[in-house]
């Protein structure tokens, strides 16, 4: 009866043990998926600001053309409304070229402490 409850006591204390162990090795992926993740999503970021400076710059050839053809014309109303169309274009792929300048460093500083763990 004794030996029977040390075999039980034992066999419940390697079950722990190795449960145990399992789950911690599982549990401690070093923040590889988090971390690749972030990356992935930086990528992603930064090829949808270049994507949409690509279309600003779309957008500011024809602005260019219209006020060209507004001034022309000698339409200044319509000129005046080209101008301040051509600055919002103009700040918003300002903007969209900080926002790839951010990725970017975001991603060389992912990429360093990916294989650096931080230093």
């Amino acid at each position: 009866m004794k030996r029977a409850f040390i075999k039980r006591s034992l066999a419940g204390l390697m079950f722990l043990v190795f449960a145990g162990a399992g789950s911690m090795m599982a549990q401690n992926d070093y923040g590889y998926y988090h971390r690749d993740r972030d990356l992935r999503g930086d990528y992603a970021d930064r090829r949808a600001d270049i994507r949409d400076i690509r279309r600003d710059e779309a957008k500011i050839a024809h602005d260019r053309w219209e006020l060209r053809r507004d001034l022309y014309r000698g339409d200044y109303r319509a000129a005046a409304h080209e101008r301040e169309e051509l600055r919002r274009e103009y700040r918003d792929i300002n903007r969209d070229r900080a926002d790839v300048y951010r990725d970017t460093r975001d991603i060389r500083r992912d990429e360093r402490e990916r294989y650096w763990y931080g230093r």
